[in-house]
């Protein structure tokens, strides 16, 4: 199966999706299943999982939510609760596991990645990020190779173009558990295709506006 997981939604300060146009856009390009991940906020996966059902739309959505950590970003799949944001990624990673959720560095060599995650007990690395456009990814690949961590990927849109231009292959039956202890155990692939460098810049300047907007 093919998965998204990493797509941000209006519950993000830094994009303006709308919950429905993401489930209709992922069926439309052919996506098993999705995670919206907002940052710092589980809401906009919630509420996706709401509306996939009263839509009666083929896709399953897992729960999830980007977490800012006080050295870069981690996506936590699996919980039903918020992460409290800017503790060390230890302290972060700590809390999701009494969750029960999945841990993954995401976009790791990119802006606001984490970095280096030796020594670090992530469940995956995303290696494939459609918006890293300067090898980031191969960086992140080689890190996974070394560690023998399952690899996973994700568009990171902010557009709905973009949805399902990063993703992960899943050996898995399509219910949550299923998927969850897929990645767990590494029956994982990503694969995908970097976006220009002008959406690039499009997403970032429109999440500047809505940011400066927000704080207006």
């Amino acid at each position: 199966m093919r998965f998204d997981l990493h797509i941000h939604s209006n519950h993000s300060p830094d994009s303006g999706l709308e919950v429905d146009d993401i489930l209709r856009m992922a069926v439309k390009k052919g996506l098993d299943g999705i995670a919206i991940c907002d940052h710092d906020t589980i809401s906009g996966s919630f509420l996706a999982q709401k509306r996939v059902i009263e839509l009666n739309l083929p896709l399953l959505v897992i729960p999830g939510m980007e977490v800012s950590t006080t050295m870069g970003h981690l996506i936590v799949l699996g919980v039903k609760e918020n992460i409290p944001a800017n503790l060390t990624p230890s302290e972060t990673i700590w809390i999701a596991r009494q969750k029960c959720g999945i841990v993954i560095a995401v976009h790791p060599f990119k802006m606001g990645g984490i970095g280096n995650v030796y020594g670090l007990d992530v469940d995956a690395i995303e290696t494939f990020n459609s918006r890293c456009i300067f090898g980031e990814n191969k960086m992140a690949e080689k890190m996974a190779l070394e560690l023998k961590v399952p690899q996973v990927g994700g568009s990171d849109s902010h557009v709905l173009s973009t949805i399902g231009s990063g993703y992960t292959e899943i050996d898995a039956q399509l219910d949550e558990g299923s998927v969850l202890d897929a990645i767990r155990k590494g029956r994982t692939s990503s694969g995908g295709n970097v976006v220009s460098i002008y959406v690039v810049i499009l997403q970032a300047m429109r999440g500047i506006i809505r940011r400066v907007k927000k704080n207006l």
